[in-house]
């Protein structure tokens, strides 16, 4: 059994702690945040630390899940693996390339297992997306968005993460992995534009931007995230890989809405659409919700800790994409193409 110390219980952090809580390959042994949390009834008996280096000291865990504010991410990592832990870190990896590179470093330095967390790498729906677009072959188009319509705490909730992080950044690292999933090739230049939409983020902040990506082998890509309660709920969610045999593309229910989680991972139906042959809908009706794929998540977790699965290409492809979206922010903020 792994025993797990998890950190930061925000949304995402509560949900991994529940995959671990309902897991027979688990067993936690503290929970870390910097304040008082509000627990679901399952996860309310754990030990509850404010302090994490004093969590880590004294419980001495095998694996430590990462799961707080974006700025934090590298150092509460390096400290686990040095303390001997294996480690999940929610994306992203950290908040510069170079910290992303320190994290890497640490866990082939020290042997421990380190897993990104993204999620879209075990989701049954997305996996034939990837499949389905490589068989069509490149070069490719890339358009995909993801804006959320967030008022109250959800709100909230992204204001706190724009204390650090960016939309593009945030969300970003997920589809810009999964187009350097689709085309081997590397990524050469990004072009990023973004706009402060409220008064409520700091000056220096954007919640909505935007970016373009360039490859080495022709490939085009496009993202767009914006966050807020005065972002759009129409086309907010954009999913299509394009190239010259056809498309593969994510149709959704028009019941689907911004401000519901199971709507950022799910699919619902993909159209494989062919160049002189007859459009294909694939029905994904019963792909797994939000909690299933943490579930999913930590499964593999366990299984590159007690296989010791090779981590290498999953390590090398998260500092990639982290730094695909650097480079955006980047762009962003002094106005020119930035060159990879």
């Amino acid at each position: 059994m792994i025993r797990v110390l998890v950190a930061g219980l925000g949304q995402m952090g509560q949900s991994h702690a529940l995959a671990y809580h309902h897991s027979p390959e688990f067993e936690i042994v503290g929970l870390v945040n910097r304040s008082t949390p509000d627990l679901p009834d399952a996860l309310t008996g754990y030990p509850l630390s404010g302090d994490f280096d004093e969590a880590l000291a004294e419980l001495k865990p095998d694996l430590v899940c990462v799961a707080t504010y974006s700025d934090s991410h590298a150092d509460y990592a390096v400290s686990a693996m040095k303390a001997g832990a294996h480690v999940f870190v929610e994306k992203p990896l950290a908040t510069t390339v170079e910290d992303a590179k320190r994290v890497v470093d640490c866990a082939s330095a020290t042997g421990r297992k380190l897993v990104v967390g993204y999620i879209l790498r075990h989701h049954p729906s997305w996996q034939r997306l990837i499949e389905e677009a490589r068989d069509l072959g490149g070069p490719y188009v890339f358009r995909l968005n993801l804006n959320q319509q967030s008022s109250g705490p959800s709100w909230d909730v992204h204001k706190a993460l724009m204390q650090t992080t960016s939309p593009i950044v945030d969300c970003g690292v997920h589809y810009v992995d999964v187009m350097c999933q689709i085309t081997d090739a590397a990524p050469v230049e990004v072009r990023g534009m973004g706009l402060r939409l409220s008064d409520e983020i700091a000056p220096e902040m954007y919640n909505y931007g935007h970016f373009q990506v360039l490859f080495a082998d022709g490939s085009v890509g496009w993202y767009e995230a914006g966050w807020g309660p005065m972002m759009s709920d129409t086309a907010f969610f954009v999913k299509d890989v394009v190239s010259p045999k056809g498309a593969v593309s994510i149709r959704m229910p028009e019941t689907a809405r911004s401000d519901d989680i199971d709507t950022h991972t799910m699919t619902s139906t993909l159209r494989v659409h062919r160049v002189g042959g007859k459009d294909e809908d694939l029905s994904m009706a019963d792909e797994p919700g939000h909690q299933a794929l943490c579930d999913r998540e930590q499964s593999f977790v366990a299984r590159a800790i007690n296989e010791d699965i090779d981590l290498g290409r999953h390590m090398t492809d998260a500092v990639r994409s982290l730094a695909v979206c650097l480079a955006a922010d980047e762009s962003v903020r002094r106005g020119v193409a930035v060159k990879l």
